[in-house]
């Protein structure tokens, strides 16, 4: 899903539209206002896909459900970095600053723990997210490229040529890492190793890769969906004029303010 490097560098990293393209006055989306949900949090991590929201307060990973809190902390591994929820039954929570990953059930208890330093070839990962196949993407910064460790064999692999440009952002889901690197060029790895770029883009402060062609974005307190395949842009109308960033799942986008979150339901074309 939805996501930077480390969270400063996703609040300095900005997108607007792939050179070459030119828009018009922006088409406008209306989505449905569903609910406003109160949470007390630094960070907002998302919703999986039984509507459980994540969230990050001091250091400490909360899962908020229907009449359930649940949460996680380990003071000794430093500052949480990313948290992975695309696989609702193995939370993934990277700690960049020991080389760490731990690998969390549904109820938020540690099931694995990845020491990328204590590997026989050691890594230093700078991204981390979950893949198909009990499997793990990285970035090793060591050697510049993009590899797969699985979770099962405690193995990994390198995948495609050393990455020059750097990441500034990156997602993840099953099959694919994309990348924005330093030249602003929009890269995807396959898991095979295939490495493709999408076309470059400039800046704007929030950002989420939907597919390889539409792109959820924010700039000056409002949101835009992109979409390269038809060179259309879309203005999505939503109450807030203030936030702190987004998330969009299955036809849900949620708007994270110091208030809490509110939930919108919208038709992306």
């Amino acid at each position: 899903m939805y996501f930077s490097i480390t969270m400063k560098t996703l609040c300095c990293f900005i997108l607007f539209i792939v050179s070459g393209y030119s828009f018009g006055q922006n088409q406008k989306i209306s989505p449905t206002k569903i609910e406003g949900i109160t949470i007390d949090a630094d960070t907002f991590v998302g919703f999986d896909g039984f509507r459980n929201y994540f969230y990050i307060k001091d250091n400490v990973l909360y899962k908020s459900a229907e009449n359930n809190m649940l949460q996680y902390q380990n003071v000794s591994l430093g500052t949480i970095t990313k948290v992975d929820i695309l696989n609702p039954l193995k939370v993934i929570v990277f700690y960049e600053d020991f080389n760490t990953v731990i690998v969390l059930d549904n109820q938020l208890n540690e099931i694995q723990r990845v020491e990328f330093s204590k590997l026989d070839n050691p890594i230093v990962a700078s991204a981390i997210g979950i893949a198909g196949q009990n499997k793990l993407w990285f970035f090793n910064t060591l050697n510049q490229q993009i590899g797969l460790y699985d979770l099962n064999t405690t193995s990994y692999q390198n995948l495609g040529m050393s990455i020059t440009d750097g990441l500034r952002f990156y997602q993840t889901d099953f099959n694919y890492f994309q990348w924005i690197d330093k030249q602003n060029q929009w890269n995807t790895c396959t898991i095979y190793g295939r490495i493709f770029q999408s076309g470059k883009l400039e800046q704007t402060a929030n950002l989420q890769l939907l597919n390889e062609n539409k792109i959820l974005f924010s700039n000056d307190n409002a949101i835009f969906l992109l979409d390269r395949n038809t060179n259309k842009r879309y203005e999505i109308e939503i109450v807030e004029k203030s936030f702190k960033n987004f998330y969009y799942k299955d036809q849900i986008l949620s708007i994270f303010t110091p208030k809490g979150i509110t939930n919108y339901k919208i038709t992306i074309p």
